[in-house]
């Protein structure tokens, strides 16, 4: 990976939706280049997909929570997390350093689904406690973040 494609990849971070002649302008490259770019960053698993970013409380999931996920001394951490997986409500899942193995991002319509969801994330086999904490309010999310896709500082002699 050279410093173009690091600049496509910074590029498509702000606006998935560019064309290939849009990023071509921003980088200085023809649209086929950069198609022929972009396919390659694909099929070498950089880029692993596009999506859309929406509002969470404008399609009815208005209470998000952090919940860190204690284990039992038996769990599987591949077990418990595949069953994490399988709860629509839970958005992302982090394992962790420190006294909880998970922390999952789970977002829900009400306080009272919270509180069903959270009896759900106790009940999965290898789940000993959980701990959470109610955000009152985003400041950011999911923001690029392209320092390391930056040109590396020049150094001389």
């Amino acid at each position: 990976m050279d410093a173009l494609d690091r600049k496509i990849i910074a590029a498509l971070r702000l606006n998935g939706r560019a064309t290939y002649a849009e990023l071509g302008r921003t980088v200085g490259l023809s649209a086929s280049s950069v198609h022929e770019r972009v396919g390659k960053l694909e099929a070498a698993g950089v880029i692993t997909g596009y999506h859309a970013t929406v509002n969470p409380s404008t399609v009815g999931l208005g209470v998000t929570a952090l919940v860190g996920i204690q284990p039992t001394d038996t769990a599987e951490d591949n077990d418990v997390a595949d069953e994490l997986g399988a709860l629509p409500e839970v958005e992302s899942c982090y394992a962790v350093a420190g006294d909880e193995a998970f922390v999952v991002k789970v977002r829900v319509p009400t306080v009272d689904d919270l509180e069903h969801t959270l009896g759900r994330l106790r009940r999965i086999a290898g789940v000993a406690r959980t701990r959470t904490t109610v955000v009152l309010s985003t400041r950011f999310e999911g923001r690029p973040n392209n320092t390391v896709l930056e040109d590396p500082p020049q150094t001389g002699a």
